[in-house]
């Protein structure tokens, strides 16, 4: 009986932790990093399926990378210029070019209209830059 309990036990902690796990992640930069001028950033999901823009099919999606950018409510359109960059292809991969300085950069996924799912699948964080080496 102490084995069953045990296993369910596990099982409710597991679970828990799957859930919590939805959302959008940098695999890089990290949060605090220094980046050159140009650099590479890698994004991931969880709880939704990567899609090309324009696919309207539940739970599907791309990403949007906001630079210094203000926070696109859920179910509002994600601009499109130079502070919000969209990945319409469903890219997790992407060489970004920044001057020298402190960014905020912010991740959203959003559907294939480029409405945004919200905070839970938004993610910030702040890197600095600095030139590329000569």
């Amino acid at each position: 009986m102490k084995t069953i309990k045990l296993a369910v036990g596990v099982f409710a902690i597991v679970m828990g932790c799957a859930a919590q796990a939805e959302g959008v992640d940098f695999i890089q930069p990290k949060d605090g990093d220094t980046v050159t001028s140009t650099f590479t950033a890698k994004f991931s999901v969880d709880g939704k399926k990567l899609a090309k823009s324009n696919t309207e099919t539940p739970g599907t999606g791309h990403h949007h990378l906001l630079i210094n950018a203000v926070d696109v409510p859920e179910n509002h359109t994600i601009p499109r210029n130079d502070q919000y960059k969209h990945y319409d292809k469903g890219q997790t991969e992407t060489i970004v070019f920044l001057p020298p300085g402190k960014f905020k950069l912010t991740l959203q996924f959003g559907d294939g209209s480029h409405r945004s799912y919200g905070e839970k699948y938004r993610k910030s964080i702040e890197i600095t830059v600095v030139p590329d080496k000569e």
